[in-house]
């Protein structure tokens, strides 16, 4: 019950919450500055420059009337080039406003921007450092949506919050005049607009709420969305028919988030006009009163237009600060969401004092009783494994689908950390190691490999990023692993965009593109190489031509290959039998097929389709 009330009170936020969320502005606010000193400052004092500027405008309207109205055949007498000076300032003050307002709009739009871009990379760099089993969970994929959301969407924030300091300087300017005259005009204004700062909160509350509670709803919208129009999913699309089904499909979650929405605004709409009618009331109420001390000698007519034109101003400035102080928290409140992901740490991360990884690997890999299980999941992967990989030796992994095979390798990798039991390099767990350090060590290309929408040579570089410019290093990677004829028929040949989904790309068949990913694995002068099903899309003799050159290149080298195809199995010096997460047999081609076990079983079913 008590899990139910947290869950129940965090997807519907109240006031207490809002307030709260504003203890997220200090270090929003930082990482602005952060940004963009210069702009920061240079916005904020065109802010403050701006928000006197009302009060400097009516106080000279007022004037301006005190002295036509003196000037008039029945006046008190008056000034002529007071008159004019007057309407001269006034002008140069309509002209410094107009281009103050083109300055904040500027640096608005260029701070936004720029934070915007820091935010995102920010944001890219600590999703790189989260573990990989974390972006298989839902939960956490939710808040990675919107934390991406917020990289965004928080640049109107920025501005909010810039607009509520320059609005509170022109309040504390305009407050200053009305109290002078009468303070029970300030209190009657803030009563005014009390109940549409309360409308204000209590809707927003609800909107984040609605926003927050269908997070996954909205993912899969931009799902159907991407699935529904893209280059990579278009042939099924055709030929299945799947159009319709998948736009009913995307039609009905967005009607059921539609409605939602639709009868949030028109509460909010509606409430809305309620609230905007009792601030009417109180300013002309205080009009009233202005007026019946004008007609009374109390004040001049130039006062008149002076206090109606301060508190019709403050008015209006209060409700829209009291409007966005609510969007403002609400927007805090879309800001947890972003440092809560910035929160979250990796589990698999390198040790206070790790140990540096050997320049050459001496006696290999030992995996001890290693067992693993997804989070969240009661079945083993993996479970009891126990073997050595030799330094320089080539191992295969063999097993049906589902056998763990490409577990085990993201265990070798460091990828997952096993659950229990522990594997050694050189005698020293893995854990010990610095991770960078580490990984730089292993070469891994999977089966479901990336393709890169960009260059060729980008595309190859990706094996080893920093030597992206280094165009021989990346050659010489492609005529290892046979991609360099494939580049070179190419009309830019490195320089070629690779895929469809840019101007002037061009798409590769799925064995051209399979080459170009085994050449990332050669980028590295890795101690260890794992191939996991990378030549799948390759017939049996690319294939076998592939692997051939691969055991050539990696002489003394440690590798461990995954293939479904026992005549390439068969080139490695021993071969490890998966079955149901647990090692059952290990040796090599020869003495496996000695022991008749379930290894020979599968070699002669597929030995026994080519006859």
């Amino acid at each position: 019950m008590s899990r139910r009330r947290r869950m129940t009170n965090k997807e519907k936020p109240g006031i207490k919450d809002q307030f709260k969320a504003l203890r997220n502005l200090p270090r929003f606010l930082r990482m602005v500055w952060e940004t963009h000193r210069g702009m920061t400052v240079t916005n904020i004092v065109l802010r403050v420059i701006k928000g006197a500027i009302p009060l400097a405008m009516l106080y000279v309207g007022k004037e301006i009337i005190d002295e036509v109205i003196a000037l008039m055949p029945n006046g008190e007498g008056g000034s002529m080039n007071y008159l004019w000076l007057m309407v001269g300032i006034e002008l140069g003050l309509a002209v410094l406003s107009d281009i103050i307002n083109r300055g904040i709009t500027l640096f608005d739009s260029l701070l936004g921007d720029l934070f915007s871009n820091h935010i995102s990379v920010q944001l890219i760099q600590h999703a790189a450092t989260m573990d990989l089993y974390q972006f298989e969970d839902a939960d956490f994929y939710d808040k990675l949506e919107r934390a991406r959301r917020q990289t965004v969407g928080r640049t109107i924030l920025m501005s909010q919050v810039m607009a509520q300091f320059q609005d509170l300087i022109t309040i504390i300017f305009l407050s200053i005049g009305l109290i002078a005259f009468n303070p029970w005009l300030i209190i009657l204004l803030i009563f005014a607009v009390i109940p549409s700062f309360l409308g204000e909160s209590h809707f927003n509350q609800r909107s984040y709420s609605l926003t927050r509670n269908w997070t996954p709803q909205r993912r899969e919208l931009d799902y159907l969305r991407y699935i529904g129009a893209s280059d990579e999913t278009a042939k099924e699309i055709k030929t299945f028919g799947l159009a319709d089904f998948i736009a009913e499909r995307f039609r009905t979650v967005a009607d059921k988030y539609y409605d939602a929405n639709k009868r949030l605004a028109i509460k909010r709409s509606a409430w809305g006009a309620i609230f905007s009618t009792v601030g009417s009331a109180a300013y002309y109420g205080a009009y009233v009163f202005i007026v019946i001390q004008t007609v009374a000698g109390a004040i001049t007519v130039g006062t008149l237009t002076f206090l109606a034109g301060s508190f019709n101003r403050m008015r209006g400035m209060l409700q829209a600060m009291m409007k966005r102080f609510t969007q403002i928290a609400d927007g805090a409140m879309y800001l947890q969401d972003l440092f809560d992901f910035f929160a979250i740490e990796p589990g698999i991360k390198s040790p206070t004092r790790p140990v540096p990884v050997p320049a050459t690997v001496q006696h290999g890999f030992t995996f001890e009783n290693v067992g693993f299980k997804y989070p969240g999941s009661e079945r083993w992967a993996l479970r009891g494994v126990s073997f050595q990989l030799k330094a320089g030796e080539k191992m295969a992994l063999v097993g049906e689908n589902g056998a763990g095979k490409t577990t085990l390798v993201k265990l070798l990798a460091r990828l997952y950390e096993p659950t229990e039991g522990r594997i050694l390099m050189d005698g020293v767990d893995l854990r010990e190691y610095d991770l960078k350090q580490l990984r730089a060590a292993i070469g891994v290309i999977f089966q479901d490999y990336v393709r890169f929408q960009m260059k060729a040579l980008e595309n190859i570089a990706v094996g080893q990023i920093d030597y992206v410019d280094e165009l021989p290093f990346i050659e010489d990677a492609a005529q290892k692993s046979l991609a360099a004829p494939v580049v070179e028929e190419l009309p830019e040949q490195y320089e070629q965009m690779l895929g469809k989904r840019f101007a002037g790309g061009m798409e590769l068949s799925g064995g051209q593109w399979q080459k170009v990913a085994l050449a990332r694995a050669y980028m590295r002068d890795a101690q260890l190489l794992i191939l996991d099903e990378p030549t799948a899309a390759l017939d049996a003799r690319a294939e076998h031509e592939v692997f051939v050159r691969f055991a050539e290149l990696i002489e003394g080298k440690t590798a461990v290959l995954i293939s479904h195809r026992f005549s390439t199995v068969r080139m490695a010096d021993r071969i490890l039998f998966l079955d149901n997460g647990r090692m059952k047999e290990l040796g090599s081609h020869q003495e496996l097929l000695a022991q008749d076990g379930q290894y020979a079983e599968l070699f002669n079913l597929q030995a026994a389709g080519y006859v």
